[in-house]
């Protein structure tokens, strides 16, 4: 039996995934301490997260997905987004950024494309440096980062309590491209 193409599309988030975006998050929510949110939402109580990412401007939701029709609909096997560092106005040129992907979807190179994309996109914006925070121990997110360029600027110890134990968080930077670039190095 032969099997069906199945290219992987990354595109814009929207209205139309965000119930199965709430899925893929509450995995993480329920089984890891990759966020240390701990109890699982609704799509109604995401609906706020997934408004502020509109299609342009620096705060973005990008999503992997299955094509084997070419409409883009298919399955979810990740996302990526760029959210505001922090809300005081002089943050405005940094972002916080992260990936998630579908427990099944690992080895497929979707955390690698759906960062591609991402930068590719953040370049454009008028940004100077980008923010991830990863659980530690996460070899494979840490390894993420570090091919895109970011560099370990610090750990939170014990920042977190999730699954009865502490958790340390390692913050990662990555300086983004020239455009409003004021100050200095």
């Amino acid at each position: 039996m032969a099997s069906r193409r199945t290219e992987v599309l990354v595109r814009p988030g929207g209205e139309r995934d965000l119930h199965e975006l709430t899925d893929l998050y509450n995995h993480y929510v329920r089984e890891t301490p990759i966020t240390f949110d701990t109890e699982p939402f609704t799509a109604e109580q995401r609906r706020p997260w997934l408004l502020s990412h509109p299609e342009d401007g620096p705060h973005r939701l990008l999503v992997a997905v299955e094509d084997s029709s070419g409409d883009g609909g298919g399955r979810i096997l990740g996302y990526a987004t760029s959210s505001p560092f922090r809300p005081k106005a002089a943050y405005a040129t940094s972002a916080e950024v992260t990936v998630y992907c579908a427990p099944d979807a690992g080895g497929r190179g979707v955390g690698t494309r759906l960062y591609a994309e991402l930068f590719r996109i953040l370049e454009t914006q008028d940004l100077r440096r980008a923010y991830a925070g990863v659980t530690l121990p996460n070899a494979a997110s840490v390894r993420l980062h570090e091919r895109f360029g970011f560099g370990r600027v610090g750990t939170f110890h014990e920042a977190g309590r999730k699954f009865g134990r502490y958790w340390d968080v390692a913050w990662f930077e990555r300086r983004l491209g020239s455009v409003g670039s004021g100050g200095t190095e």
